[in-house]
């Protein structure tokens, strides 16, 4: 299993010179082949790929304007055209929007592939540096690991990074346990659990908005191109790292703790994108946080063996009742609580929303259910509807091979006595 670790290192002068001008021919690169293909496009109608790109690169480095270029390592510059590749599949495919040029004062990476760089005595030597990069070493990586690749980063705050990927084979399954878990996330309270577990959100960055709101008000009086103003930027961009680095502390420890305590996880696929859009509460959606939370969750899953389930995001989870089924048509943000009209359950709106998260997430992915079965304002024709589902769900549950031992009944019989509360 591949795996990354970052460290914090301190270039010696002679090292922090070349590395910036990596960075900077690196940048240079980039900005140049995406301005080519951009002009390219629209002058010609013509696609230039890596391997035009490619060749510009070996005449840029002939040119006399641009023979520093033959300064650095040539793999970062390289593998920079790589990236740009990357960035135009995903906007073909409509993953992420145009490619953007890169500024200097947002720092800048180069990765170094393992003809560009040394792995020795757990020293790190790079292309065209004499001595090891003097890296602190917060953790150990493990025995018999060879780095694959190692990427150097300058964060706009002007600390330096370093991320030695390589595969890990200590990366193993944790013990399977029967508990199964849908999550609800918020912002009130970060993530609410189908057990009527909160955590409570930290709000990272309200507790350093009066900081950063001095620094950048200081920062905006200073003129511009002048050191004062530098180090005034420096100063923001310090809080913001700082802001950064306690979330993801944060996250970090709450999703591997949801990980190793469940073997099956249930969240919905949310559309934060959207959502920020809205101004009212765009600054808290962001604080929060909701995709990099979903994002670890896979991924740690995915390494020790856990399910992870997506759900539909229109799915009704904070409007029906988990307790009979019932969908109220209405149910605005303001209202925490409420009491349903069919069954006189008292719910909690957070708490309700997630317990019906995990009866669908497992519903869907154990059984091959539906997670909307339609129901009549009444209740008298849905509910016979319901019943009919019901007993389909089970038909379909035990007819269906892959179910037939080990902990998949286990699973579905979880998973049908959650989805059956839906359905009384």
């Amino acid at each position: 299993m591949e795996k990354a670790y970052s460290f914090r290192f301190y270039p010696t002068p002679e090292q922090e010179s070349l590395l910036r001008r990596t960075l900077g021919c690196v940048r240079l690169v980039y900005n140049k082949a995406l301005h080519e293909r951009t002009q390219a496009w629209y002058e010609k109608q013509e696609r230039v790929g890596y391997a035009q790109t490619s060749s510009m690169l070996t005449d840029w480095k002939k040119q006399e304007e641009l023979d520093f270029l033959n300064e650095v390592s040539c793999v970062p510059l390289q593998q920079g055209l790589r990236h740009l590749q990357t960035a135009f599949t995903n906007f073909f495919a409509g993953r992420t929007k145009y490619p953007n040029f890169k500024k200097k004062h947002q720092g800048g990476s180069a990765e170094f592939t393992k003809s560009a760089f040394k792995f020795k005595d757990k020293q790190i030597y790079l292309a065209k540096c004499t001595e090891p990069l003097p890296i602190r070493w917060s953790r150990q990586i493990p025995e018999s690991c060879e780095p694959s690749t190692v990427t150097v980063r300058l964060h706009p705050s002007g600390r330096w990074h370093i991320s030695i990927r390589f595969d890990d084979p200590t990366i193993k399954p944790l013990p399977v346990t029967d508990k199964a878990i849908g999550i609800d996330l918020g912002i009130s309270s970060l993530v609410i659990t189908s057990d009527g577990d909160k955590v409570s959100n930290p709000k990272h960055f309200k507790k350093h908005y009066q900081r950063l709101r001095r620094a950048a008000k200081n920062l905006s009086r200073k003129q511009k191109g002048s050191k004062n103003r530098e180090k005034a930027r420096i100063k923001v961009a310090r809080i913001h790292a700082q802001i950064t680095d306690s979330r993801k502390d944060h996250l970090h420890k709450l999703t591997t703790q949801l990980v190793r305590e469940n073997q099956t996880i249930v969240v919905e696929n949310l559309a934060v994108k959207n959502m920020v859009k809205n101004p009212k509460l765009s600054q808290a959606i962001s604080d929060v946080s909701w995709g990099e939370i979903t994002r670890q969750l896979a991924y740690k899953c995915r390494w020790y063996g856990r399910n992870y389930i997506e759900i539909d995001r229109w799915f009704p989870s904070s409007k029906r009742c988990s307790n009979c089924g019932y969908i109220a048509e209405k149910m605005p943000l303001n209202v925490r609580e409420w009491d349903c009209p069919d069954c006189g359950t008292h719910h909690d709106r957070d708490v309700n929303a997630s317990k019906n998260i995990l009866a669908a997430g497992l519903a869907v992915s154990v059984c091959r259910a539906t997670i909307r079965p339609e129901q009549s304002k009444t209740g008298a024709a849905g509910a016979k509807n319901l019943r009919d589902r019901s007993r389909n769900l089970n038909r379909e549950v035990w007819e269906s091979p892959s179910v037939h031992g080990g902990e998949d009944v286990k699973l579905c019989h979880h998973a049908n006595n959650l989805f059956s509360s839906l359905l009384k």
